[in-house]
């Protein structure tokens, strides 16, 4: 990869990076950037996955060294994540690089739809829920998460904050910190399957996850100080933003 590619990879990894943890649609910039600079749509999709880890490693660190989390509810979200994730990994390894192309389309297509009509709302005023009933409910969604993530991820930040925010009640703040933490469980899994089946170019790979990795750290930390005022300012913008793109480019 030469120098020019590398430093657009790594500023692309950047914004991504911090509009995943922030927001969400990171991958809807990165995986056709790198689809764009010649790597099969397969290869994109799992190298991908290795800037995803490293964003959300120190995301994750970012929102617990304020003391920002979930436990354990966020780790029983996470394993069923992860388990839906090693169904949609397997899928996407399967997958012919003109179907892949074809679905990532229509994803793009309904990520913009679905962004554009969900209202946004923050749901911190409200009391948390986390009796029984809604950690069951919260499982059983994450398990469907975790296929769409090991599949695709493009976009799945935009699934995960209205569950939260709906099922549980959290902050905006702190559904970013159990996203980032469940976005991290299961895009292990799927690097794991990812890693076996041997589609990953480590060389492109650890190049965005050290743009993601700074971005992951810099939105957890922007998340923490702003509060969910200054979230929702950048969810719309991202909202916005994205959906420009999407719909006309």
């Amino acid at each position: 990869m030469e120098l020019t590619d590398a430093l657009i990879v790594v500023t692309a990894g950047i914004v991504a990076g911090f509009l995943n943890v922030v927001a969400g649609g990171g991958s809807l910039i990165t995986l056709p950037l790198l689809i764009f600079l010649g790597l099969p749509s397969a290869v994109a999709n799992a190298t991908n996955r290795i800037a995803i880890v490293g964003q959300n490693i120190f995301a994750v660190a970012g929102f617990q060294s304020k003391g920002i989390g979930s436990w354990p509810y966020s780790l029983y979200i996470g394993i069923s994540a992860l388990l839906g994730a090693i169904i949609g990994a397997k899928i996407a390894v399967d997958i012919e690089d003109k179907l892949f192309n074809r679905i990532l389309s229509i994803v793009m297509i309904l990520v913009a739809v679905a962004i554009m009509l969900r209202p946004l709302k923050s749901s911190g005023d409200q009391e948390e829920r986390l009796d029984r009933k809604h950690q069951i409910l919260g499982i059983i969604s994450f398990f469907g998460v975790g296929i769409y993530g090991g599949f695709i991820q493009a976009g799945v930040g935009f699934i995960m904050i209205p569950l939260l925010t709906g099922i549980n009640r959290f902050s905006l703040v702190k559904t970013n910190s159990v996203k980032v933490f469940v976005a991290l469980i299961y895009s292990l899994a799927a690097l794991s399957v990812f890693i076996v089946e041997d589609v990953l170019n480590w060389g492109v790979g650890l190049t965005l996850a050290l743009g993601n990795a700074i971005g992951g750290w810099l939105g957890s930390r922007w998340s923490v100080a702003k509060g969910d005022v200054w979230i929702r300012r950048v969810l719309i913008v991202a909202i916005i933003g994205l959906s420009v793109k999407l719909w006309f480019f």
